[in-house]
Formats: C-alpha cells, sequence, structure tokens
C-alpha cells in the first residue's frame, strides 16, 4: 500500500485546492470569468495554480511508481519533501508582488531537479528489480 505517496499527494492536494482558491477569491474580486482580465495579481495566481498543475502530477505519479516497487522508504520520501517544497517556493515567487524572480528560480530548479532525480531513480530501481 503505498503510503507515503498517499500523504505526499494529500499535502500537494491541499497546496492545489488553495492555488485553486486564491484564483477564485481574484476572479470574484475583479469580476473576471476568463482569463486575467488585464489584472496584474489574478494573472499571477493564475500561472502558480497552472504550473502546478502542469508539474505536480507526474511527480506524483513517479513517487507512486517508486513506492509500489518497493523501493527504501528514503527514496520516496525525500522527492516527495523536495517536490512541495519547489512547489511552495514557485507559488511564494510567483505570487508575490513584485514577483520574487529568485525564489520562482529557486522553485523550479527544486522541482525540475526533483523530477530528473525520480525519473533516474526509477529507471535504476526497474533495472536493478528485473536484474534480480
Amino acid at each position: 500500500m503505498p503510503v507515503i505517496t498517499a500523504i505526499i499527494a494529500s499535502i500537494l492536494t491541499l497546496l492545489f485546492v488553495k492555488l485553486s482558491f486564491a484564483v477564485i477569491a481574484l476572479r470574484r474580486k475583479h469580476r473576471v470569468s476568463l482569463g486575467s482580465g488585464g489584472h496584474e495579481d489574478l494573472e499571477r495566481a493564475i500561472r502558480a495554480q497552472g504550473n502546478f498543475a502542469e508539474y505536480v502530477p507526474i511527480g506524483i505519479l513517479l513517487i507512486a511508481c517508486l513506492e509500489l516497487n518497493r523501493a527504501p522508504w528514503w527514496l520516496v520520501v525525500i522527492p516527495g519533501v523536495a517536490l512541495i517544497l519547489g512547489r511552495l517556493i514557485h507559488a511564494q515567487g510567483i505570487n508575490s508582488p513584485p514577483t520574487n524572480l529568485a525564489k520562482r528560480i529557486l522553485g523550479m530548479k527544486l522541482t525540475f531537479i526533483t523530477l530528473i532525480g525520480l525519473a533516474l531513480f526509477n529507471l535504476g530501481w526497474a533495472i536493478y528489480l528485473f536484474a534480480s
């Protein structure tokens, strides 16, 4: 049973819902139903939510693959925590007016390093299992 993945996915889901509520609140505030209506704060919120939605699913999938293939717990937890931190830092960077470019870059670097690591860990673990 992928318990670690369940915890990581649940935390990430709560973060996604928080980002979604921020978009909804700004849409109501600015009375915009589609797009950003030229409002910079809404545009930032939309991109924070969208960027999160673009990168998190593949991360969760790769974390689940590791756990389901019985990788060591730390090989599942460390990338999971890194993905959570990367997405948090990125969202903070993009949502802070003016945009905090350093946080955005750090968040994306952490996310990309995590995703690449997860892909390599999965490949290595699969080869190890296949060869065993």
